[in-house]
């Protein structure tokens, strides 16, 4: 394919390759939750343990994610993404046939790795191949399919657990895989913009032990103890790995994971921005389905269809705030954005146990037309001055410190409910309270809007730092481009092909 072809070819079909495989991945995080029961039962183990199901997924994905960049300078990012794509497939089918707990945690373990590289690899694409022009609508469409996996997650999940069994959550992967993986074959173009020199192995052995080290202690502090000489260690351990780190990579010659792009006030304000959001956006994928199914016994299935209209209006949103972007920038997005997630988490705050399904349907859709309106714009905005080159490392560091950042909402949230639920419970047996269902009930609805009312707080704080992000103007003199002279230009800089 010559450049002439692949310029042909490149917004769409690019994008559909994209989309599908950072669904996949993202979706492989959220459908395991509602099967942890079931596969306690199926290999005769404990919750804590078969937990590692999903908490080895995380690590593992968390620890690769800082290597995309030099992995997708070596290889190419192309390649990069079709073989995470392959080995992410081939982990599928081992997981599939998984024969013991243990198995299946290892082969999780390595989707989890793969997954990894994935999202950074599908970003970096988009900057690297995209027009510039085009680039925020790439970035709505992508963002739509990391969103809407994690919301359509527990319907699948609650479907294929109800009429087949456990181990089609992994079945269904194949053919979607193979899917992607030729489109990405077909559609996206070879290029390499740069090849390090050397491969920066100290950099390596230090993020691994800060990234497996710090998240681990975030995922296990609630069941091995906060205080546990286990937690401690492990956070020393991660602390000190991680400054070991960033003083490597700051006096590297070919640093692994190319941290001057902090120079970059837009870049780190976002990445702040984006990071603050991360851990309140937890919060309703975190305790809404838990609330459901603990308070109101509603089925895996029902829980699903009660959060599908708000992933539907995020759905529908998101390619407009794509267009909407470069009409009036990030700024007034991002603040009303911000502010819908802050009105629709705080009115989340006022749960009781027989709360109308309505109003938690509503309440989630006003959440998810925030979140639509805040992440594509954060995301384009970070990215927007990073030169192409760097982008790869740009966008691993992203997905790295939300990955950072989303585990420790996640241990932060589960250790505020448990604490909260054990405080309201007190609070109620002082008070004469003698009825463990109706104390259990109110106690842990007390702490979910607790959690809630943080995750309000956490929001808030995202909102001045908005409105720093301005609109990028325009070089003096440069005339807006016609469709002709955009269907023309040049995506990239380099040679490319479609090998």
């Amino acid at each position: 394919m010559n450049q002439e072809e692949v310029q042909k070819v490149r917004f769409w079909p690019i994008m559909v390759a994209i989309f599908i495989g950072s669904f996949l991945c993202v979706l492989s995080s959220a459908t395991i939750n509602l099967a942890l029961e079931i596969l306690t039962d199926h290999f005769d183990t404990t919750l804590s343990s078969v937990q590692w199901t999903l908490t080895g997924f995380m690590l593992a994905m968390g620890t690769t994610a800082p290597i995309a960049g030099y992995l997708g300078e070596r290889f190419s990012y192309k390649r990069l993404y079709l073989f995470s794509l392959i080995g992410f497939t081939l982990a599928s089918v081992l997981c599939a046939t998984a024969w013991s707990e243990g198995s299946l945690i290892a082969f999780r373990v390595l989707q989890g790795a793969f997954s990894g590289l994935i999202i950074p690899a599908t970003m970096s694409i988009i900057y690297q191949v995209i027009p510039r022009e085009r680039q925020a609508m790439a970035v709505a469409f992508w963002g739509l399919s990391a969103m809407l996996a994690p919301a359509f997650g527990p319907t699948i999940s609650g479907w294929i657990l109800e009429n087949l069994s456990w181990h089609w959550l992994f079945w269904m992967n194949i053919p979607i895989g193979i899917i992607a993986i030729w489109f990405v074959y077909a559609y996206i173009p070879f290029y390499r913009l740069n090849v390090p020199k050397s491969f920066d192995g100290l950099g390596f052995l230090t993020v691994v032990m800060s990234s497996s080290s710090l998240l681990l202690a975030l995922g296990q502090g609630h069941s091995w103890g906060w205080g546990s000489w286990k937690i401690i260690s492990l956070f020393a351990l991660g602390v000190i790995s991680l400054l070991l780190f960033i003083w490597r990579e700051l006096t590297a010659e070919t640093p692994l994971l190319n941290l001057r792009v902090f120079k970059n006030r837009r870049f780190t304000l976002n990445a702040i921005i984006s990071n603050i959001i991360t851990i309140s956006l937890y919060s309703g994928t975190l305790l809404t389905p838990v609330f459901l199914q603990r308070i109101q016994h509603v089925s895996a299935m029902d829980t699903g269809m009660i959060l599908l209209p708000a992933s539907l209006a995020m759905a529908l949103l998101m390619p407009v705030v794509g267009k909407l972007y470069g009409v009036i920038g990030p700024r007034w997005l991002m603040s009303g954005g911000i502010a819908l997630l802050t009105i629709g988490t705080l009115a989340l705050s006022w749960l009781s146990i027989d709360v109308s399904h309505a109003y938690v349907i509503w309440w989630m859709i006003v959440r998810n037309i925030g979140i639509a309106l805040v992440v594509m714009p954060s995301s384009n905005a970070a990215m927007e001055q990073i030169p192409a080159e760097l982008s790869g490392h740009a966008s691993a560091i992203t997905n790295w410190t939300r990955n950072v950042f989303g585990s420790f909402a996640i241990a932060i949230f589960t250790t505020m409910l448990a604490s909260r639920s054990i405080t309201h419970a007190t609070d109620f047996m002082k008070a004469g309270d003698v009825d463990k269902l109706h104390i259990e009930m109110m106690s842990f609805t007390m702490s979910v809007n607790d959690v809630y009312v943080v995750a309000t707080l956490v929001a808030v704080v995202a909102l001045p730092l908005s409105l720093f992000v301005g609109k990028i103007k325009a070089p003096k003199g440069a005339e807006p481009k016609t469709g002709k002279e955009k269907a023309s230009a040049k995506p990239i800089t380099a040679t490319v092909s479609s090998k």
